[in-house]
């Protein structure tokens, strides 16, 4: 039976997203793939993901340049597979040996992996049908004969020892050549840091003359005096949250000191225990569950049409995490049923996800309310821009020893700034003002969660 070609387009990747860049293609033309293999990692404005393709086949085309944009919906591969039923069977495709392409290739079409259907195991490795790229399939009838392709010796490619695609768009989009770069890492990996010496290197290196090849970064176009960077991607993203939420959302921002000498001092006995160890991140984020209970006003966002306030029944807490994309703001589900030891593990869990740009789309939305530690950058305070349509986040800043009037005596504590930035139109400022005292009080006292549990 002939084989047909399938069309597999660019699926929408969770939360209305438009488009997608290129990253790297998992995949080449006449290679054979299974039902479900990822044939492509693409970079959204929330994360970079691989995405797997439903059917089995043999590979005929690929669309898209790595870090060229793909619109959802447009073409992203091409795959002769087994015709099913009412299908028109095509011409063969260009191969090495006579035998059917159906006989090579899995041809079972399934929905998408996370579209509904459970992954199947895969088994075998990747093969390559050919010794070059396949022609494009176009009907005939009869049938062109099938006509062995000439063999020509492989060349071994000089590969660079890379892994993360994002060392590669960094790369790309600096203009560094990975051949040509000694990766730091084990076995000569090549890290983001080395990326960035080669850029530092080029930077100090002389300077092209104007019009000269080279004289302007790849990605980037001249403005007569300087440099204009396309905006695009996640900070694209981020731009245009930002920029909606400074716009449409009245927010205000009240402060207050607070001594964290107790709390962690609380931490620190936690860790003397055997079991996972408990982050001051994870205290803070069990203070905002409770304090969220005691103040649901807080635990809302303003509707679509600004003609209602809808309260939200879970607790989805982001916080802001600084990853090698940029700031993302990671969403723990339901924070409300977790004990602080689970909070700390799921915490860890997305951190890590976000630092090395492995983190879901789906992580990356939903938040009701956010946490923003920014005392990790050494600084004291913030008013920070809501992360819309959310109504409120809670700031904080490092934890540093500083005099404080303790108990009517002058002595050194740990003392840091707690900021709350909320929605005006969900409240006023007595509800506000009660959440973060409430947060401070606990942060001086932990012992006055112990009543709210």
């Amino acid at each position: 039976m002939m084989p047909v070609v399938r069309e597999f387009t660019l699926p929408d990747l969770g939360e209305g997203l438009t488009e997608a860049e290129v990253v790297r293609w998992l995949v080449e033309v006449g290679e054979v793939i299974a039902v479900d293999q990822p044939v492509v990692e693409v970079e959204t404005a929330k994360a970079v993901v691989e995405v797997p393709c439903p059917y089995g086949g043999v590979v005929t085309a690929l669309f898209g340049a790595e870090g060229e944009e793909v619109a959802v919906g447009a073409p992203l591969v091409t795959v002769a597979v087994s015709p099913g039923e009412g299908e028109r069977p095509l011409a063969a495709v260009p191969v090495a040996s006579a035998a059917p392409v159906a006989e090579r290739a899995a041809a079972v079409e399934r929905p998408l992996v996370g579209y509904g259907v459970a992954e199947p195991s895969r088994g075998g490795r990747r093969r390559r049908v050919g010794g070059g790229a396949a022609a494009v399939v176009v009907p005939v009838a009869p049938a062109a004969p099938v006509v062995p392709a000439v063999q020509v010796a492989p060349v071994a490619p000089v590969v660079p020892a890379v892994i993360s695609p994002l060392v590669r768009r960094l790369a790309r989009e600096q203009g560094v050549d990975l051949a040509a770069v000694t990766g730091s890492g084990p076995d000569g990996l090549i890290m983001r840091a080395d990326v960035e010496r080669a850029v530092a290197a080029k930077v100090s290196a002389p300077v092209a003359a104007p019009g000269a090849p080279g004289a302007v970064p790849v990605g980037a176009v001249s403005d007569g005096g300087g440099q204009v960077v396309p905006l695009r991607g996640l900070r694209k993203a981020v731009a245009e949250k930002l920029g909606r939420s400074h716009r449409e959302i009245p927010a205000a921002t009240c402060w207050v000191d607070a001594d964290a000498t107790e709390l962690m001092a609380l931490r620190r006995q936690l860790n003397a225990t055997p079991g996972p160890k408990v982050s001051v991140l994870a205290l803070l984020a069990r203070i905002c569950t409770v304090g969220l209970e005691r103040f649901p006003e807080l635990n809302s966002s303003v509707t679509e049409a600004g003609s209602g306030i809808l309260r939200h029944s879970a607790v989805h807490l982001g916080f802001a995490a600084q990853g090698e994309r940029g700031l993302v703001v990671p969403v723990v589900r339901d924070a409300q049923r977790l004990t602080t030891e689970q909070l700390g593990t799921e915490l860890g869990r997305l951190t890590e996800a976000a630092r090395t740009g492995a983190i879901a789309p789906a992580e990356l939305t939903g938040g009701t309310f956010t946490l923003n530690n920014y005392g990790v950058f050494g600084v004291d305070g913030s008013t920070p821009i809501l992360n819309h349509p959310e109504a409120a986040m809670l700031g904080v800043g490092r934890i540093v020893a500083k005099p404080w009037v303790h108990q009517g005596e002058l002595a050194v504590r740990e003392v840091t700034q707690l900021s709350f930035t909320f929605d005006h139109r969900v409240c006023d400022g007595g509800t506000a003002g009660g959440f973060l005292r409430f947060v401070a009080d606990c942060v001086e006292q932990p012992g006055v969660l112990l009543r709210q549990l």
